[in-house]
């Protein structure tokens, strides 16, 4: 298990718990607005041992009220489902951050009651990946985890980071009929710092949506989903 890092306390990644964020390293996927890079290109390592992580979990018993295991992207660690056991058998709750690429792993984890929350980033039209998110990617894949997220009957959240060329109006609609009635559909304002493909925002045209433009996008997925928020 390559742990990348942990954030040993948030309020904000897994909703209405105290949680630990545990990052594995190493991704698929090549956004150029990744805020998380090395995580992202795998630099990471296992900076972090396994014993390390669980001893942690144990020290913060009544204090943590769940787990949020994240990345880089999860789901190409093997021992994931060993991982999300152990967690569980501590008492934890599991939220799983996926970018929905291996649609059999998560049905796994799901069936097996690995995890308790799942939170899947679509990045924008799942066939217009090519090629700034994936070179090759299978949309069919991303369809699927979409559907099984949706039919779990678990907590769920799809997010979508607003950047311009990959979304825009169009493309937002897109989305939200792929996942029309969702529970929760999350907008989030790009990060221009420490990304990684610096080039991606110094070479192009303002990216970035103003606040006032995100609130409207928000209101018009709105009509899709059962919620939608700005983070």
């Amino acid at each position: 298990m390559r742990i990348g890092g942990l954030r040993k306390t948030s309020l904000i990644d897994y909703p209405g718990k105290v949680a630990c964020v545990v990052f594995l390293s190493g991704c698929n996927f090549r956004c150029p607005y990744c805020h998380n890079p090395a995580m992202a290109r795998g630099d990471a390592g296992a900076a972090v041992s396994s014993e390390a992580f669980f001893e942690l979990l144990a020290d913060r018993a009544g204090f943590l009220d769940g787990v949020v295991v994240s990345g880089g992207e999860p789901t190409l660690q093997a021992d994931l489902p060993v991982l999300c056991a152990r967690i569980k058998a501590m008492g934890y709750p599991v939220k799983l951050d996926t970018n929905g690429s291996r649609p059999e792993v998560l049905a796994d984890l799901i069936r097996r009651g690995l995890v308790d929350y799942v939170a899947m980033d679509v990045k924008t039209d799942p066939r217009g990946y090519a090629p700034l998110i994936h070179p090759d990617p299978d949309p069919r894949d991303l369809l699927s985890s979409i559907r099984t997220i949706m039919d779990a009957g678990l907590p769920y959240e799809f997010r979508t980071t607003c950047v311009k060329p990959l979304v825009d109006p169009e493309i937002l609609e897109t989305i939200c009929r792929l996942i029309h009635g969702a529970d929760l559909y999350v907008l989030q304002q790009c990060r221009e710092e420490e990304v990684l493909d610096p080039g991606f925002f110094q070479n192009g045209p303002n990216r970035r949506f103003s606040d006032e433009a995100l609130s409207d996008l928000r209101k018009a997925c709105a009509l899709w989903v059962r919620c939608c928020e700005v983070r």
